[in-house]
């Protein structure tokens, strides 16, 4: 599960949050992509959600391939508030090489270019390890305010996917 004390404190408090834990499989980028699109049209959320379905499936795709450790799921969380924040979250505390991954990918490369098509699409994009054990990539997307109509802000929702084997 992410730290709850992960920095940095939002300057405004989410008016739609959710959080949606998911096993290490890569059947769950595919089933995330479908809660993010719905849960952003649900909020009427004004961004572009097509962008933002690609950011979280490189984002979860990543944690899925390099974060994977038995037992532990991958935790993904939305937040509306000033723009939109994306947080993805595995058990694995080190991301070597971030800066040179999220910045360029060399040409003759047949895989590492998702990180440079996500830094492309938002306006942030950090990632923090966890006091105890794991980190959390987190980006921030502008242009999220909710459209005219959206309603009362909602709860913060959580959820856990539990696949039986």
């Amino acid at each position: 599960m992410p730290d709850p004390k992960a920095p940095p404190a939002p300057t405004q408090l989410p008016t739609h949050e959710w959080l949606m834990g998911y096993p290490m499989t890569t059947a769950t980028v595919r089933l995330a992509r479908r809660h993010v699109r719905r849960r952003l049209t649900t909020w009427q959320w004004g961004g572009d959600i097509d962008d933002t379905v690609l950011v979280v499936s490189e984002l979860l795709a990543n944690a899925v391939r390099h974060g994977r450790v038995a037992g532990h799921h991958v935790w993904l969380r939305l937040a509306v508030g000033e723009g939109l924040v994306v947080d993805v979250s595995d058990p694995v505390s080190a991301f070597p090489g971030f800066e040179r991954r999220a910045d360029a990918a060399d040409a003759g490369d047949e895989s590492g270019r998702g990180l440079v098509v996500v830094r492309r699409l938002v306006e942030e994009f950090e990632w923090f390890p966890h006091a105890d054990v794991g980190k959390t990539v987190r980006v921030r997307l502008g242009g999220g305010v909710l459209r005219p109509g959206a309603g009362a802000a909602s709860p913060g929702h959580r959820e856990e996917l539990r696949v039986n084997r």
